[in-house]
């Protein structure tokens, strides 16, 4: 986890490029699965209350490429960083519609819900997701991130229409925990 950090402060000072990004993701993804049933193993040997089928996550979280977009890379790597800490993470994949993403965030009982678009209309889908989110009465965090989001574009332009719910900016994969780890907060 260090690793993808220090992996997301090179990709944002232009030290490291998506390429090389992708395939660090990839190799991490790879120990991630390689080390799961060793940690299971170890949960279950045990017997704690996170052993076997009652696995106590830190929090569940949706996370889904908004309708009208098939971008998914950073949404990959959030869901792998994530993953690795312990959240239970439900990826709907792209192309999602909004109708779909609300259905699942009631049915998986989601803490957080994550949007990501990569291609410029995506921000007006992701506008029309929080109002939607609003009128069906979802009161979770919502998480905003993908190549064209901004702190600015949340802050203005989602904001307003999440009313009385958070919403953040997530500028990188390797700051997703830190992120839901605020949100979830109880003290925030």
């Amino acid at each position: 986890m260090a690793g993808m950090s220090i992996v997301g402060d090179y990709f944002g000072s232009g030290k490291m490029f998506l390429p090389q990004v992708i395939k660090s993701a990839r190799v991490m993804k790879k120990a991630v699965n390689y080390l799961t049933p060793f940690m299971e193993a170890e949960k279950e040997a045990a017997g704690g209350p996170d052993a076997g089928s009652g696995v106590q996550y830190n929090g569940t979280i949706v996370l889904a490429t908004v309708k009208g977009d098939v971008h998914d890379i950073g949404k990959n790597i959030v869901g792998v960083v994530l993953g690795c800490n312990n959240y239970k993470v439900i990826d709907m994949g792209v192309m999602q519609s909004c109708q779909a993403i609300i259905d699942c965030c009631v049915r998986e009982k989601a803490d957080i819900v994550g949007l990501s678009g990569l291609i410029t209309p995506s921000l007006d889908e992701m506008v029309f997701n929080a109002k939607q989110f609003t009128k069906s009465g979802i009161k979770i965090p919502l998480l905003i991130g993908g190549a064209t989001t901004s702190k600015m574009h949340t802050a203005v332009k989602i904001d307003p229409y999440y009313k009385g719910n958070q919403s953040a900016y997530v500028l990188d994969a390797s700051r997703a925990v830190v992120v839901v780890q605020k949100l979830l907060d109880p003290l925030n």
